[in-house]
């Protein structure tokens, strides 16, 4: 004979049981949707945790100390970048199918114990890729790789610096000076800037000349100046949209370094 409250009692252990198992639950596969070739581009895709195809957690795709593997879109193609070399691959989206073809990669060789390694396995998991979806909720959102073997990747998306100044970039090649010079930036005591020219290059790669030399007052994202190094750089400039009245209408960000130099005194 069963008794009403050894009934209820069972009932309310299951409805906490279901709770609980709620909980557990990540929120980003609550609101998942089919991302489109636009959401994709708009932010690059740095890898936040990745499980295997029995769904356990795995650090099989991180090397400790180091910066996450992450993942760029354009209309084309899917770059892999923050390992040794950079990898790119043709890519379709349709709906939440995602096909991947086989990368190709540059050729540079890394001493770090491991890079290669993962480089390696991260070109042979991609073109297994069945499947995308993105959770988009108060925070980054969200893209969720799925592969052939049951396994899948988790991404958290930053916005692309388009994406952010809301324009196109113009190209730019600047060659910097080995060391910062003494200058009058506003408020700023014993300010040091750097110094810069414009180069030129014809549309196959042969330098035709070179700008006066400047003073630069502002930050060049995703670069770091280093003491006696002359540098060129490929960079994307972007209007800035309603800046600050002390602060310049022009952002550039970093695209490539074309060459480095150590620079004696």
């Amino acid at each position: 004979m069963i008794h009403f409250k050894s009934i209820t009692r069972i009932g309310l252990l299951a409805g906490a049981a279901l709770l609980a198992a709620c909980a557990q639950q990540p929120a980003q596969t609550m609101n998942q949707a089919a991302p489109t070739a636009e959401q994709l581009q708009a932010y690059v895709w740095d890898l936040r945790t990745a499980h295997d195809g029995a769904g356990q957690a795995t650090q099989a795709w991180q090397l400790k100390g180091r910066k996450p593997l992450r993942l760029q879109f354009n209309a084309r193609q899917l770059s892999v970048q923050q390992l040794c070399n950079i990898m790119n691959a043709g890519y379709r989206i349709d709906g939440t199918q995602l096909q991947v073809q086989r990368p190709m990669s540059t050729m540079r060789a890394c001493a770090e114990d491991g890079l290669m390694q993962l480089e390696h396995r991260v070109g042979q998991q991609l073109p297994s890729a069945r499947s995308a979806q993105l959770a988009q909720g108060g925070g980054a959102p969200v893209l969720t790789l799925g592969f052939a073997d049951g396994s899948r990747w988790e991404l958290a998306g930053t916005p692309t610096p388009q994406t952010r100044y809301g324009s196109a970039p113009e190209r730019v090649f600047w060659e910097v000076a080995p060391d910062r010079v003494a200058c009058s930036h506003g408020v700023v005591k014993d300010a040091q800037c750097l110094r810069v020219r414009e180069i030129r290059y014809a549309d196959n790669g042969v330098k035709q000349g070179a700008g006066p030399w400047e003073l630069f007052y502002g930050q060049i994202e995703g670069w770091q100046h280093q003491d006696g190094v002359r540098n060129v750089l490929r960079l994307d400039r972007y209007r800035v949209k309603n800046p600050p009245a002390d602060a310049s209408s022009l952002a550039y960000v970093l695209d490539m370094v074309v060459e480095s130099e150590q620079v004696k005194k």
